[in-house]
């Protein structure tokens, strides 16, 4: 079998045309749980939603953690390369090799989104992270991420993706080149209409 197979994920048929949205769910969740904000984000977009293969107490992961909010960084770099990897089979299997692909994440999601974007450009160039932060500590293994965009919402009270955190992703991938548009809003961790709202102006932007 091929590694696609191997590789729990949903696919939604779509538009002929267009951008394909890859939805990547947050810890604990499944292939099923950011799939339907895509078509809210992105109506008639093709979804491709793979599952996280790491689990941390019985639950869904995309790299393993040393702790809370404490990445191991060379889990994520590796975790990345294989999302890198699938999303190039994924879209040759249905069709879709060619088409622009924005990452929608939320959590864990957004963290292994912005990372693949950062490290694998050529892959993937756009991605929606919502509460999510800088996935590398205190490293910066990121090379030209020049033509990369990243539309951020988090919400001022996270204990899980301090702002700290945020600041330094803007920062780094800047810093290589890519562009990021932030959006800080009251609360906590989670999605909120807020978010939802400015994710699709941000998306109507990129059209």
């Amino acid at each position: 079998m091929t590694e696609l197979e191997n590789w729990p994920h949903l696919f939604v048929p779509g538009n002929d045309d267009g951008p394909i949205a890859l939805t990547l769910h947050g810890t604990g969740g499944n292939e099923h749980e950011v799939s339907t904000l895509a078509q809210v984000l992105m109506p008639g977009a093709p979804i491709v939603s793979p599952r996280g293969r790491v689990t941390e107490g019985g639950m869904n992961r995309w790299f393993r953690r040393l702790g809370e909010g404490i990445f191991d960084v060379d889990d994520v770099i590796v975790r990345a390369g294989e999302l890198a990897e699938f999303i190039g089979l994924a879209t040759a299997q249905y069709g879709l090799s060619g088409r622009p692909i924005v990452a929608l994440g939320f959590s864990n999601g957004a963290n292994i989104a912005t990372a693949t974007a950062l490290l694998h450009p050529s892959v993937l160039n756009r991605a929606v992270s919502l509460s999510g932060m800088y996935p590398f500590g205190e490293q910066d293994p990121v090379g030209d991420a020049t033509g990369v965009s990243f539309f951020l919402a988090n919400g001022t009270h996270d204990p899980m993706a301090p702002l700290a955190s945020v600041t330094r992703l803007e920062t780094v991938a800047g810093s290589h080149g890519a562009t990021v548009e932030r959006l800080v809003r009251p609360g906590g961790h989670g999605i909120t209409q807020e978010d939802v709202a400015s994710a699709t102006q941000w998306l109507e932007s990129l059209a």
